[in-house]
């Protein structure tokens, strides 16, 4: 059994939003977390209709109005289970609660949105002007003819006009997606060339580090390879216009004179996230609005304790699921914290001198940030009091035993660390914290209600206390609607249920604990993950195999010491040899064409590459030689032999 680290008292398990929900919509026998959980999996109509009622959604119920159990109907699978049938709701007006700015000063001149980027820049958006904004960036995209279900598209750093024009996109009913700046040209366009968008937003430049980089006239070289975009808006002043391209704040400066939010179905697409690109082009995955926003409000006010006022930072991009999930927090009427930049310029410590100054209360980053952070001896504790503070979040990776003794005794000591693990996939989480229940030393705290999580073993039955599969065994309301161009979800169903019939694989390794607890290993399948930031190697292939003197190239995850470093093994041409030179114009390359964090650690040279008989090259085989796991398949490759010289490079190299 793990240390704890915390434990809440009794007065903040009563107090607990948590505590709340189970006292006024739970049956009274319910008297613990785990028997919460149960009625939440075995009663899931009532659980769910009764998230919507606490968190006070606005909309219309549909056929759960009058009976709860019906806000869920079984289908033959988990992919046809239906949610809220006949039930209405606008996204966009449950994250900016109109009537209650138009009924209620004080609200609508409070802070919706905190903003403040590595270069000290700072600004706030009170509720109402987030409203306007939002609504005269909608009233512009109808005047353009935008309809329900097209998209919006942007290339955006995490900036307010970021959230402004996700909220006038959903609110009319269009799909919003996103990519951060530092997405290279070929990895934007295998995303939005996918699903056509009819708009496409770029901020005129953004700032890393200290340096600016130019955003708007590299999206505009490639919109001759985005056919679909009618209308091109630049965010910021840096950029000259050309032709027919529009300012954002030349649109947003008009707000109207009507509101508008129509209703749309329950299941209506609000989002469209990326896969990693593992296998291919990434998979375009469909979210619908009011799973999404039950997700969401779930998470946030039972299981993070997030209340009216609140301020929730999450140190996040546009182009990661956190960004979306950091919205949300407006729907539960606290402010989102925005910053944009590297969190260690000017220094270490600029993340916690944003936190004391704006008040935080839930602080959250990547694992990797934190460990980053400890490695630099940095300990805010002893320098900033924090004194909103109330919850540490981390996700991204897994959050190592040491790293929490790091968070519990250098950034705010007493205090819940909920860490947090879900994906892109189900745009929320599947284990998460809980501020009722105890903090143990390397765990996650519990699963989330309405998430029948477990963790198979090799023989795909539920284990406890053993490395296994995690799974999900029945429907929750944030499963993608569908993948884009998947009419028949072929793509859907070998993602995430070909290995278990009717039961969700999500590719994660790890261990349910005996207490309840989750530990989550790493990703189990060949998807690459440093800094908790997923990678498809077909994105990264793409670009190496440019090279005319690479003949083929597999990437593989080298984990240590809780994070993952990503390895690269070239073929070369006969006569030919891994230069100085071409490991430079690799990482280049790489950096250009998809992202920083696609430059592999190591780039290493090899004479041959493990393939099955098929002629398919095994990623997984030399994932598991290197990093000293148990190769089961070997039988199955053509060449096995070739493995032998992976284990002498990794321990030549010193890298295992």
């Amino acid at each position: 059994m793990n240390a704890i680290l915390w434990t809440p008292t009794a007065q903040q398990v009563a107090d607990a939003l948590l505590a709340r929900f189970a006292r006024t919509h739970a049956p009274s026998e319910i008297r613990d977390y785990p028997s919460l959980h149960r009625w939440s999996i075995e009663h899931r109509g009532d659980f769910w209709t009764a998230v919507w009622r606490f968190a006070d959604v606005v909309g219309e119920l549909g056929d759960a109005a009058d009976d709860p159990t019906l806000a869920y109907v079984a289908g033959a699978h988990m992919t046809e289970a239906t949610w809220f049938p006949g039930a209405s709701l606008n996204f966009a007006e449950n994250l900016l609660r109109h009537a209650e700015i138009a009924s209620n000063s004080a609200f609508a001149e409070s802070p919706a949105l905190l903003f403040r980027s590595e270069g000290g820049e700072s600004r706030r958006v009170s509720r109402r002007g987030l409203l306007e904004q939002s609504q005269a960036f909608a009233h512009h995209l109808l005047k353009s003819g935008v309809q329900p279900g097209d998209r919006v598209a942007a290339v955006v750093p995490n900036v307010p006009e970021a959230v402004i024009a996700m909220l006038g996109t959903t609110a009319v009913g269009a799909a919003w997606a996103s990519c951060s700046p530092d997405f290279g040209d070929d990895a934007i366009c295998d995303r939005f060339g996918q699903i056509e968008p009819r708009v496409l937003l770029a901020a005129s430049q953004s700032s890393y580090n200290g340096k600016a980089h130019d955003v708007a006239s590299r999206v505009r070289g490639l919109l001759h390879r985005l056919p679909s975009v009618e209308q091109f808006i630049v965010l910021g002043d840096e950029t000259p216009l050309k032709g027919s391209e529009i300012r954002f704040r030349e649109i947003v400066s008009r707000p109207p004179t009507s509101m508008l939010f129509p209703r749309f179905p329950f299941s209506h697409p609000v989002y469209i996230l990326f896969s990693s690109g593992t296998t291919g082009v990434p998979k375009c995955i469909v979210h619908g609005a009011g799973g999404t926003l039950l997700q969401h409000l779930k998470e946030h006010q039972l299981h993070s304790d997030l209340r009216p006022g609140d301020r929730l930072f999450f140190h996040t991009t546009t182009g990661w699921m956190m960004w979306n999930w950091l919205a949300s927090v407006l729907a539960s009427r606290a402010t989102a914290v925005l910053f944009d930049g590297s969190p260690f310029h000017p220094d270490p410590e600029v993340l916690f001198r944003l936190a004391e100054a704006e008040g935080v209360t839930h602080f959250g980053a990547g694992a990797k940030y934190y460990a980053s952070l400890e490695k630099c001896g940095a300990a805010p504790a002893e320098r900033f009091g924090l004194a909103s503070l109330r919850c540490l979040l981390s996700t991204g990776s897994p959050l190592l035993p040491e790293n929490f003794d790091y968070l519990a005794t250098k950034i705010r000591p007493g205090m819940p660390i909920a860490s947090i693990s879900g994906g892109t996939d189900i745009v929320s989480c599947f284990v998460l914290g809980c501020p009722t229940l105890p903090v143990r030393r390397g765990e996650i705290q519990a699963k989330g209600l309405g998430m029948d999580v477990h963790v198979f073993d090799s023989n795909g039955k539920p284990a406890v206390g053993e490395a296994g599969e995690l799974v999900c065994t029945s429907p929750f309301p944030s499963m993608p609607t569908g993948f884009w161009n998947d009419p028949q979800k072929e793509k859907y169903l070998a993602a995430y249920f070909a290995n278990y019939p009717n039961i969700w694989r999500h590719g994660d390794y790890g261990i349910e604990t005996a207490e309840g607890g989750y530990v989550i290993l790493g990703r189990s399948d060949a998807t690459l993950n440093p800094g908790g930031v997923r990678i498809g190697t077909a994105e990264l292939y793409r670009q190496v195999e440019t090279f005319p003197e690479i003949v083929e190239a597999l990437a593989v995850p080298l984990r240590r010491h809780g994070d993952e470093e990503v390895i690269l093994f070239v073929r070369m041409k006969p006569e030919t040899s891994l230069t100085e030179e071409l490991v430079a114009a690799l990482q280049r390359r790489l950096r250009e064409r998809c992202s920083p964090r696609h430059v592999p650690a190591r780039i290493l040279q090899v004479p041959d590459l493990p393939r099955t008989i098929s002629g398919k090259l095994s990623e997984i085989v030399v994932r598991n030689v290197i990093n000293a796991m148990p190769v089961t398949n070997a039988e199955a490759l053509a060449n096995p032999e070739s493995l032998e010289f992976f284990r002498e490079v990794m321990q030549r190299s010193r890298i295992a």
